[in-house]
């Protein structure tokens, strides 16, 4: 059964069965407000009775007397709110969500006595709401036992807050978040049978509903730019690949505009250098840099960004077929630069490097920023915790990092260098697509490089980040949508006028 959230802030509620939710500081301090769900204070007879007390993310489930206003009480911890940080209320928010289960009716009392909770925080649980009750069913046929088809369940949750009049002023850009996030997701977890180059610029095109500027590239369109590098690894498939354009121009006219660009190889067998059969299935998501690209435009967009923003993504499908590239081809990149391609599986940096040196070429803008699922290597060295990040700009470095502490999508720089640039030299060609077993990550963000120039650039490998991540309190999905908040708070932070 598909879900429907209905978020509203309010100042009161009069509460009707369904389920209400009260938040417990340390100590087990319920807000005064919190009697409006609990008049006989059984909430806090029970909190006694379990020894609760309010630590952080903690849950207490109750059943109430008859005579109750509401059906069920749920306590959720919050821990002392001086010490909560933004992701902390995400994860407040996804805590309560969970709780909900069968009930379509939801209010939570969010203030707590004697703490300073702000309207950001108010939003910033709803966020985390929004964000735990994302689910892909898509597929799923399953029947209810009458035999009907299952309908679309509408869960109407109110949070209430004395803050509800600043609160519901932010929250507007904290569902633009989520929609961003929810794309990212919805494409990541898409098959590959239904989502190729093709469906997927179509998904690109629909931003401009939101006033985004799309324009889509075809393949005779890139073979007449040069693109040789990402035309090869599209030529052993019959799905023709395409290279999506995405403007917001939010802000002053002469601005020059940040950019971004994304991974999107709709799935990956490696090609002639074919990979082993067991989790293929799992590179329908090699795409996932691509999809937070236009998860990040969406927000930006649907928020009203002021900031000018390119978003540039390359769609391919890499195959094995008759026509596929062979190990040993060498191709010639739209830079003019060649390329001698060891490895057919090596596809998302010929892909990327196109696509980079396009945005530069076309945009000058203040910086690149590109994101892909593009090395195991990465996940051997950082797990599933932290993107890979790599960089020729100090200050971009920094500007990411803290946006990752904020949001907990969390960077790591790893090294960039000559002696590194050496192992991706080639014997017949300016530069081959591997550099050998060792440093596999950073020879790749080294090809990369190569197509940057002198613009202030930084790469994101988040191929341990952007699938198959472990679960959180605010995402039980297989695609994460990892980027969407981290690039929207570095943009907000540093970029908007």
């Amino acid at each position: 059964m598909s879900q429907k959230i209905k978020i509203t802030i309010s100042k009161s509620q009069a509460i009707k069965g369904g389920l209400a939710v009260l938040l417990s500081r340390k100590g087990g301090q319920l807000a005064k407000i919190a009697g409006a769900a609990d008049p006989e204070g059984v909430a806090e007879r029970a909190m006694k009775v379990a020894e609760f007390d309010g630590k952080k993310f903690s849950v207490l489930d109750l059943l109430v007397p008859e005579g109750s206003p509401a059906d069920r009480l749920a306590v959720v911890g919050i821990g002392d709110p001086a010490d909560l940080k933004t992701n902390d209320w995400l994860r407040i928010g996804g805590t309560v969500f969970a709780q909900v289960r069968k009930a379509e009716n939801v209010t939570v009392f969010v203030d707590a006595d004697e703490t300073e909770i702000t309207a950001q925080d108010v939003s910033n649980l709803a966020l985390g709401i929004l964000l735990r009750s994302y689910n892909f069913n898509t597929y799923k046929t399953k029947k209810k036992s009458n035999g009907a088809d299952s309908k679309e369940k509408n869960i109407a949750i109110t949070l209430v807050s004395d803050l509800a009049t600043e609160a519901r002023k932010v929250f507007s850009d904290a569902q633009a978040v989520a929609g961003g996030v929810a794309l990212a997701r919805d494409l990541v977890n898409e098959p590959a049978n239904v989502l190729g180059p093709v469906e997927f610029a179509k998904k690109a095109s629909e931003l401009e509903k939101l006033g985004v500027e799309v324009e889509i590239l075809t393949e005779k369109e890139m073979k007449k730019l040069g693109m040789g590098a990402l035309l090869g690894v599209a030529q052993g498939s019959v799905r023709p690949p395409r290279l999506a354009v995405m403007q917001w121009k939010g802000g002053k006219q002469k601005q020059k505009p940040i950019a971004f660009v994304g991974k999107g190889v709709v799935f990956d067998t490696g090609g002639i250098s074919l990979k082993p059969g067991a989790g293929m299935e799992d590179m329908k998501g090699d795409m996932g840099g691509a999809a937070a690209v236009i998860g990040l435009m969406h927000t930006l967009a649907a928020r009203k960004a002021k900031a000018n923003v390119v978003g540039i993504i390359g769609l391919v499908e890499n195959m094995p077929d008759g026509n596929a590239q062979r190990p040993g081809d060498i191709v010639t990149s739209m830079s003019g630069q060649t390329i001698e391609v060891i490895n057919t599986d090596a596809e998302g940096r010929l892909v990327l490097c196109d696509a980079l040196w396009y945005c530069q070429d076309r945009f000058d803008p203040q910086f690149m920023i590109n994101l892909a699922t593009l090395t195991g290597a990465v996940i051997v060295a950082l797990g599933h915790h932290h993107a890979g990040l790599f960089s020729n700009n100090d200050e971009l470095c920094e500007q990411l990092s803290a946006a990752g502490k904020l949001t907990e999508e969390k960077v790591w720089r790893m090294p960039l260098g000559p002696e590194y640039d050496k192992m991706i030299d080639s014997k017949f060609a300016d530069m081959k697509n591997v550099g050998g077993r060792w440093a596999g990550s950073i020879t790749a963000g080294q090809f990369l490089q190569r197509y940057v120039n002198d613009t202030p650039w930084a790469h994101l490998d988040i191929a341990g980040t952007g699938m198959g991540s472990p679960n959180t309190e605010i995402n039980r999905s297989w695609g994460s949508g990892f980027g969407v908040r981290l690039l929207d708070a570095f943009v907000r932070a540093d970029y908007e006028a």
